[in-house]
């Protein structure tokens, strides 16, 4: 019996939670729409959010991932002072530092690009 709720949470987390994430996202930017047009109705100048460039939104993913790995793999090697096998989950922190490190090059070659 424990198995299957064990399982039927694990499911429901996988699929809850993105779900949920997305509809957050969704009201944000649909009460953001609300909010501008109500304003514009009023007569209010509202200025419009620039956008962020190609560059600037590799830059920062860029260093979200690697402050993030960075962050993980030290947790987890604190954790391996007491218990060695953690040497194993800190070493997983190495997949999104890679990704950062693409999206520093990404970056770095749009501007080349942007140069050129």
């Amino acid at each position: 019996m424990d198995g299957n709720i064990v399982g039927f949470a694990a499911v429901v987390m996988i699929f809850g939670i993105p779900m949920a994430a997305i509809y957050a996202w969704y009201r944000v930017r649909r009460l953001r729409t609300e909010e501008r047009l109500a304003a514009i109705a009023r007569g209010v100048s509202v200025p419009m959010e620039p956008e962020l460039s190609q560059v600037a939104r590799s830059r920062r993913a860029g260093i979200l991932l690697v402050a993030a790995s960075l962050g993980y793999t030290i947790a987890f090697g604190l954790v391996a002072r007491t218990e060695p096998d953690a040497w194993v989950a800190a070493a997983f922190g190495v997949i999104p530092f890679a990704v950062g490190l693409g999206f520093f090059l990404d970056a770095t070659l749009i501007r080349r690009d942007l140069r050129a």
